[in-house]
């Protein structure tokens, strides 16, 4: 089966125009790290395609060298003696009583267990002890002046730095604060707190500490923010005392109330003055026996102010983070973090994949809620500066507003979600040339995640930005943390495609049969092969056979010992791209035919732009249909109607780039498109509705009140 028009017109395919490349890929930091595996082994590995199978091909092997060459701060580091020099440790081996593993080699510490499977999570590195704050403050292999900055905080009202010294001063003194109070280790912290960098430093001092960090961003409604922290139990919270957004002020005082009183156990909340002059109001909040402190009377309190920052080391399968599910059709699933996973794989991806180097700027347009904040802060740990952006993306500047930030700040890797640049590319807008003349010559790289981004999309961005940027689509998920499909700055870009596997990630497409299917043709995102960030498990507060169950329920169920993603994609021919063409729970079927909405959403955006604003595409089979009717739903632009030549104009476009199968059985409008609090589309929920079953709507969906339209629209039709 192809969905390729040319192909299915009997034409023959066209190579994909490029649109990026390095011009000296031999510079960059993953060159370097494959000449000195290269070097190491005794190998000749010249591509990244060779890398790339030499890191699937020898899973323990290729961690070890994450971990050297990337740069970990360790008490206990892991280690692993070759066979060559046996000879030399015979001796030591038999004094000391160490153990010969098979022949081939004597381990003293592993990087993986032998013939481990995925599940149960296998321990890697297990041997090993480490703090993940001492890692994003003092960064390994990386000299750093501790008056340069760490991260500068960038509000819609203006922007602040904060140096590596300072950043240091602010996590020791809320650290000692939180031991006196009795934060220990596997404690839960929470933060409601906004992207700033008090939430950075509450983090860094929960970690340091070895407690479990987890954020929720102060835009996410009271039952929602309840629906994630009572499963938790955190013992204390931490808050703005208000939130600046599109040119407002908003108080946090109620939200924070009726937050309070829904935890049980809270022992304390500690408030920001994130808003400056904005009233700081504490009375009350805790009505048990817990307290209400202003951040400068919390750290205050403690007897001895001069107490050293402690890292506690810790096994590397530690809790360090808790990420919620995105909790659409039910309550959300509690994911938990580990701290050497996390570490290890955000250094690969930064260092290797996005060739940061020490003193880079990365911003990622992000909320405290999503994964990608967690991605951006441990950019601390490549020596990089991060810049916290807490605002709207169109304040105060309008369109303009993410381009001059980026120019005023030098900004070198810029993050966002593909619906951002998708706006830009419906307003047309190139700020590089007149009137705006805007100078973004530091950008090296752009990112974009949180949905497909459409090949239109990757040919707006190269006329209106630097031709020089990597273009990283990327994707992964609160699911691992990070990324299975990844930039690369040995890899050419292409239209629509994420560049490649990540290193280390053995992904590939399989059918529903639980075979691989060949590059060109659609699967569903499986990893055959551990990976450090695994989660540990599901939080339970009942037992851990339970949090246990729920994981292996959520990744292992439909592919037995192999994780499945939930995403469907396909691995392209030549290139050997990614393609992202939606959730595997979301995959339309008509006839047979299994493809994805991101195929529909990209013939909009290419051709209708105008017309259409958003659109949300799902497929409905009830009980008592013998097929599925792939139905869109469009939010018209303003001014825009949904008439049938708009109707018939999308259904022949679909059916020329496409193929007869793609083309919608129904058309309708809509006044609005329901999605999550990080802008995601909630198609499964409005899937089910139309396919008659009885949801239950999560908190998560920002605007589920629209769900109702939906609802009437099925009962009508």
């Amino acid at each position: 089966m192809t969905n390729d028009p040319s192909e299915s017109n009997g034409l023959a395919k066209l190579p994909k125009p490029m649109l990026w490349r390095h011009s000296n890929p031999d510079s960059t930091r993953m060159a370097g790290f494959m000449h000195r595996v290269n070097q190491k082994y005794s190998l000749k590995l010249k591509t990244y395609e060779d890398l790339y199978q030499w890191s699937i091909d020898h899973i323990g092997e290729f961690w070890g060298e994450v971990w050297d060459n990337c740069g970990v701060v360790a008490e206990k580091k892991f280690l692993q003696v070759s066979r060559g020099v046996l000879h030399v440790l015979c001796y030591v081996a038999i004094s000391h009583l160490l153990i010969f593993d098979g022949a081939e080699e004597l381990t003293i510490w592993k990087v993986l267990p032998k013939d481990a499977r995925m599940f149960p999570r296998p321990d890697f590195f297990a041997a090993s002890r480490l703090n993940f704050a001492e890692n994003l403050l003092y960064p390994a292999n990386v000299k750093i002046d501790p008056a340069s900055p760490a991260i500068i905080e960038a509000t819609e009202i203006g922007n602040s730095t904060i140096n590596w010294s300072e950043l240091r001063e602010r996590v020791r003194k809320l650290a000692v604060a939180f031991r006196s109070h009795g934060v220990r280790e596997s404690d839960r912290v929470a933060g409601f707190l906004g992207n700033h960098a008090n939430a950075v430093v509450a983090m860094l001092a929960t970690a340091s500490i070895g407690a479990i960090w987890t954020g929720v961003s102060p835009d996410t409604g009271v039952t929602a923010v309840l629906e994630r922290l009572i499963q938790i139990g955190p013992k204390v919270l931490l808050v703005d005392n208000a939130v600046r957004y599109n040119g407002k002020a908003h108080g946090s005082y109620q939200k924070v109330k009726e937050i309070v009183e829904g935890l049980k156990g809270l022992q304390a909340c500690v408030m920001f003055e994130t808003v400056k002059g904005f009233e700081m109001k504490i009375e009350g909040l805790i009505p048990d026996a817990g307290r209400a402190w202003t951040y400068d009377e919390f750290v205050d309190s403690v007897n001895n102010q001069k107490t050293p920052l402690d890292f506690t080391q810790l096994p590397p399968s530690h809790p360090l983070y808790i990420l919620y599910s995105s909790g659409t059709t039910g309550a959300p699933k509690c994911i938990v973090h580990s701290a050497a996973g996390t570490l290890l794989q955000h250094k690969k991806e930064h260092i290797l994949h996005c060739d940061i180097q020490p003193g880079d700027r990365m911003l990622y347009f992000t909320t405290t809620t999503w994964m990608m904040w967690h991605w951006l802060v441990s950019a601390l740990a490549s020596g990089a500066t991060i810049i916290l952006y807490d605002g709207s993306p169109f304040h105060p500047h309008g369109d303009l507003s993410m381009p001059l930030l980026i120019q005023a700040l030098n900004i070198t890797h810029f993050g966002t979600s593909a619906k951002y640049l998708s706006i830009l590319e419906q307003k047309s807008l190139k700020p590089m040339k007149g009137p705006h003349n805007i100078d973004l010559s530091s950008l090296k790289a752009i990112y974009s995640t949180g949905s497909p981004l459409a090949p239109s999309t990757f040919n707006y961005v190269y006329n209106a930005f630097p031709p020089t940027i990597n273009l990283g689509s990327i994707t992964g998920g609160t699911d691992i943390i990070s990324l299975f499909g990844a930039p690369c700055p040995l890899l050419p870009v292409y239209a629509g495609e994420i560049q490649c596997k990540g290193l280390g990630m053995a992904i590939e497409a399989w059918s529903p049969d639980g075979t691989a299917v060949p590059d060109g043709e659609e699967g569903d995102l499986v990893c055959a092969k551990p990976f450090p960030c695994q989660p540990v498990t599901f939080w339970s507060s009942e037992s851990n056979e339970k949090g246990q169950g729920k994981y292996r329920e959520a990744y292992f169920e439909m592919f037995p010992g192999v994780w499945h993603h939930g995403d469907f994609v396909r691995f392209e021919k030549g290139t050997g791209g990614l393609t992202m063409l939606g959730r595997s729970d979301g995959i339309l079927k008509p006839s047979g035919v299994r493809f994805g909405s991101a195929e529909i959403y990209n013939i909009l955006l290419k051709h209708f732009p105008d017309d259409v604003e958003d659109a949300i595409c799902v497929g409905r089979r009830r009980e008592t249909d013998a097929d599925e009717t792939v139905v869109l739903f469009l939010k018209m632009a303003q001014g825009k109607t949904c008439n049938y030549r708009l109707e018939d104009g999308i259904k022949s476009m679909v059916r020329k780039e496409l193929s007869a199968r793609h083309v919608p059985g129904v058309i309708d409008e809509c006044f609005e498109i329901p999605i999550t609090g990080n802008g995601k589309k909630v198609e499964i929920a409005v899937k089910q509705i139309l396919c008659g079953m009885n949801i239950k709507v999560g908190a998560s969906v920002a605007n589920k009140e629209c769900l109702d339209w939906y609802r009437e629209w099925a009962a009508s039709h």
